[in-house]
């Protein structure tokens, strides 16, 4: 029910703001709008390839083109990565667009939005998540990555070049590949040292270009954007920009990342031609965002697994057990009756009769027969041993 609560609230809030609800294609045939590992399905009709959508920021973006003043989507995105307490491979994830803003307008409009729900759902501004008490009353802090990076590492990043953070990186003991740009590496800094220490609502505001290639240039500080994220109980809730309107800064942007591509990094994004060719007509000045809902639902409802505010969340199959077929248990003198109570006992296999204690397992099965009402001979002390003698040749 609160999970509904959270939905309805946002929902209404964002229809009172007079923003038009859309739906976009979750089949695509580029899976642009995030750097992610998508999901690859085919179309036999059309014999292609297709992609589950990593995110719906491509289309809707588009719409802005198209004269939409706000469009917004709630619905499900698909990534094929991995799984923990905070990661689902099929989430719910809204994302609005609001031309004529900007990501310092954004950060504004989500703090008040976080505010509502939280009232809406807990009858106040607050939540306690794993014993830690989140305040949502606006403000939030607003810090940049850089300045986060070295207040908890005390390595100050910038204007370094690739080969110097990933020297640094080496220094901080991090994992590292070659396939890691500057981006990547910066993130994993961030990702090591800082993102796990802002427990109350924090916008880590001011990317590096390189980490951002769908955001607009910052308007006074060279080599940043105009990004944030939101960090909330360690992990990021929120992520939004001024979006990049230039044709030709997005071009070369979508190819520094195919570069990356090429390197070997697969959560790369594709060249999109045709939202290319959408920014050429020309898209306003516009800032958007995407909030997780699953990982909000988690903060509202004091959740510490994303699998507890899923109906049906994805998990891993159970590993399937190895039995032994009947006919090898009859190969010893077994009779083929008594197979499924020795499974039943635990014996899946006829090895593991040959550490068995002959008259614990005469026991075990003159019990089962028993109490199942079986109705089969009970096997002798002999004819027990013999089973154990003849799985140990």
């Amino acid at each position: 029910m609160k999970r509904a609560a959270v939905i309805k609230t946002m929902r209404t809030a964002l229809d009172e703001a007079g923003y038009t609800e859309v739906e976009t294609p979750i089949l695509q045939s580029i899976p642009g709008g995030a750097s992610a590992r998508p999901f690859i399905t085919h179309h036999n009709s059309l014999d292609i390839d297709l992609y589950l959508r990593i995110a719906t920021e491509l289309y809707l973006k588009r719409l802005i083109v198209g004269g939409f003043e706000g469009v917004y989507e709630i619905g499900k995105n698909f990534r094929n990565e991995g799984m923990d307490r905070t990661h689902n491979p099929e989430f719910t994830c809204m994302e609005l667009y609001v031309q004529y803003k900007d990501y310092n307008w954004m950060m504004s409009f989500t703090e008040q939005l976080l505010e509502r729900i939280c009232i809406a759902v807990n009858g106040t501004c607050e939540s306690v998540v794993d014993g830690k008490t989140i305040n949502f009353k606006a403000p939030y802090r607003r810090l940049p990555i850089l300045d986060a990076i070295k207040e908890k590492t005390g390595y100050d990043l910038n204007g370094k070049s690739e080969d110097e953070i990933r020297t640094i990186c080496k220094d901080l003991n991090l994992e590292i590949d070659e396939t890691m740009g500057k981006g990547k590496l910066i993130d994993e800094i961030f990702g090591e040292f800082c993102e796990g220490t802002f427990i109350q609502p924090t916008f880590i505001i001011d990317y590096p270009v390189e980490m951002s290639p769908l955001t607009k240039m910052h308007r006074s500080k060279p080599g940043l954007t105009e990004r944030f994220e939101l960090m909330i109980n360690g992990k990021e809730v929120a992520n939004a920009y001024s979006e990049l309107n230039d044709p030709i800064d997005q071009e070369e942007r979508f190819k520094e990342q195919l570069r990356l591509s090429e390197k070997g990094d697969d959560e790369a994004m594709f060249i999109d031609q045709d939202f290319l060719r959408a920014l050429q007509f020309g898209m306003p000045p516009t800032s958007g965002i995407g909030i997780g809902i699953d990982r909000l639902v988690m903060l509202m409802t004091g959740q510490t697994t994303i699998q507890e505010v899923l109906l049906f969340p994805q998990m891993r199959p159970e590993k399937t057990v190895k039995k032994d077929t009947a006919d090898k248990y009859v190969a010893l003198g077994i009779d083929e009756a008594w197979v499924p109570a020795l499974h039943k006992a635990g014996y899946l296999t006829t090895d593991t009769l040959v550490d068995a204690n002959p008259n614990k397992l005469r026991q075990e099965l003159c019990e089962m027969n028993k109490k199942y009402k079986l109705e089969l001979q009970n096997p002798t002390a002999e004819e027990v041993e013999a089973w154990i003698a003849g799985a140990a040749k």
